[in-house]
């Protein structure tokens, strides 16, 4: 194998670099042990180095836990892949210490166009407000993404990554799991007191429990094509059409990506052959149509990555099952309309990340894992409705369904009504976990008639004064934040809090709907689950234990 020059950031400095780049099997020392008859026990074994797996592993070691990472590979992803990484990844990035790397490369966009026919129908903006660190998403091609997560990694004296081992059996045992793994020297065992499945959508690891995905598998199948232009005109916007003169009775979606990349869907329907499909004699034509309409002349394109796809929306029923944990594309799949694929699977690191972190610490009980379950499950199925009507919007299946779809597309031209009908694909937004056990209620008196509310994501806003930081670069990467508005900070000494004192006015006290006094807790990951007018430090305590999973302390 070459040899791993991971030390040397020289080959995660550009696309070629970071897709030819071959990471080094290494021996691992648990396999001494394992040969002498004795396998390692490890806190935390994760399943797949991609966007998901790395960020879990990588918020874990944050938290000073051991974690290690294996991996059946020992190469980053091939092609452009997942695209779209939303504002709310990009702040769980920030956290993680990539997010400026991130955002320096992508192509951040807030606006996009749906075009019926030849006619643009309307446009919409994502962020229309002022007032964000982050745009509304970034266009970055995942193994970018994936080589700034495996450096940040390598950082981590508490990670490990293992690539070329395979894990070929689990199994459960009364307080954890042993696992099979087969490496180029032969196979191991090692224990595992949680074990993570980011294995992707044909998870090795569902397989191997004998588990399974349900849903609905769509009968329709997209071309992608990244496509290098080097004097296209388009904006970074993402750009929609339905029923375009070039590829007529179809959908094509077009997005701008680094390095002058460009990302083309094109629907091709069920009974297009992906042999055919993906070979570039099939793709120049059709890109060449795309532009000389968008643009009104030809222009000269490398095509770069191709992949011909159907898709499903799907989960499965659990993603706890004992210490196995799902999550990512092992635990739901979607529709890549919308861009909540990778999107969602990051949440479900950054919400497994603190909680698996407390119970390793003893600060909350085994229970509080089940808390990861039950929100990311109501997430999933959030996802999975939202992808399926914009899958039946933007592929309909009878007469009828595109009748009404072409209807509401005229109507969308002149009328605002109608464009809230128009499903291109409603975009990734983070979920909120309004009925989690974790919550706090607010106070019947409280009288709050706005902002983020108990489960849903703190909203990040600019901090006055030249220089001052975003809301979301203040709270604490370890434990709970309390955001206090207008208040003494003194009077919240809670152990394991960390108080940020703000004004009761300006952008971070309207978007939490805040007045003299408000106080708003966050969890680890950012989410409320608890907001008063007048809280006392009691109520405080109280709320992180629930959080905790811990009510039964609650005095």
């Amino acid at each position: 194998m070459t040899p791993d020059t991971t030390t040397d950031p020289a080959w995660a400095r550009d696309a070629a670099g970071i897709q030819q780049h071959v990471f080094a099997y290494r021996r691992s020392v648990d396999q001494d042990l394992a040969e002498r008859g004795r396998p390692a026990r490890r806190p935390v074994v994760v399943v797949g180095a991609g966007p998901v797996g790395l960020s879990l592993a990588i918020d874990l070691a944050q938290r000073g836990q051991a974690v290690v990472v294996l991996d059946n590979d020992n190469r980053l992803s091939s092609g452009s892949r997942a695209i779209c990484f939303a504002k709310r990844t990009l702040e769980i990035w920030d956290r993680l210490g990539v997010g400026d790397a991130m955002c320096a490369k992508g192509v951040g966009w807030n606006r996009g166009r749906v075009f019926f026919g030849r006619d643009e129908v309307y446009a919409f903006d994502l962020l229309p407000e002022p007032g964000h660190e982050r745009p509304a998403f970034i266009n970055l091609q995942q193994f970018y993404a994936e080589a700034w997560l495996v450096r940040r990694a390598l950082e981590l004296p508490a990670l490990e990554i293992r690539w070329c081992n395979t894990v070929d059996s689990v199994a459960e045992q009364p307080s954890g799991v042993r696992l099979g793994i087969t490496t180029p020297e032969g196979r191991y065992e090692l224990d595992a007191d949680w074990l993570v499945a980011c294995d992707g959508s044909r998870s090795p690891i569902r397989a191997i429990l004998g588990l399974q995905a349900q849903g609905q598998v769509f009968r329709d199948r997209f071309l992608i094509a990244d496509v290098r232009i080097a004097d296209a005109a388009f904006p970074a916007e993402r750009w929609f059409w339905f029923d375009p003169p070039f590829h007529p009775g179809y959908s094509v979606l077009l997005h701008r990506q680094p390095d002058d990349v460009w990302r083309i869907d094109f629907q091709l329907g069920w009974d297009a052959d992906p042999e055919v499909e993906r070979q570039p004699d099939a793709i120049r034509p059709r890109v060449q149509a795309m532009l000389l309409m968008a643009l009104g002349r030809e222009l000269p394109f490398e095509l770069e990555w191709a992949s011909v796809y159907t898709f499903a929306c799907q989960r499965m029923e659990r993603f706890r099952h004992g210490r196995v944990l799902f999550a990512g594309d092992a635990a739901h799949g979607v529709s890549p309309f919308g861009a909540r694929g990778a999107n969602s699977g990051v949440q479900d690191a950054d919400n497994l990340a603190w909680k698996l972190a407390a119970v390793l610490r003893g600060d909350a009980p085994d229970a509080l894992i089940d808390s990861y379950a039950s929100e990311r499950e109501a997430a999933a199925d959030e996802n999975i409705l939202n992808s399926t009507r914009s899958t039946d919007f933007i592929t309909p299946k009878s007469e009828i369904s595109r009748l009404f779809r072409d209807a509401t597309l005229a109507l969308a031209r002149d009328h605002a009504f109608a464009r809230r009908l128009v499903n291109s694909g409603r975009l990734s937004l983070p979920s909120t976990h309004g009925d989690s056990p974790l919550n706090t209620p607010d106070e019947p008196g409280d009288g709050f008639s706005g902002g983020s509310g108990p489960g849903a994501p703190c909203v990040d806003a600019p901090l006055a004064g030249p220089g001052a930081p975003w809301l979301l670069r203040r709270t604490s990467v370890q434990g709970f934040t309390l955001l206090s508005f207008g208040a003494d900070a003194a009077a919240w000494a809670v152990e394991g809090l960390e108080v940020v004192e703000l004004p009761a006015s300006g952008p971070a006290a309207e978007r939490h709907d805040a007045r003299p006094g408000t106080a708003v807790l966050l969890r680890p990951d950012q989410h409320v689950c608890a907001r008063w007018r007048r809280p006392t430090a009691a109520a405080v305590r109280r709320a992180m234990l629930r959080a905790l999973g811990r009510p039964a302390l609650i005095d």
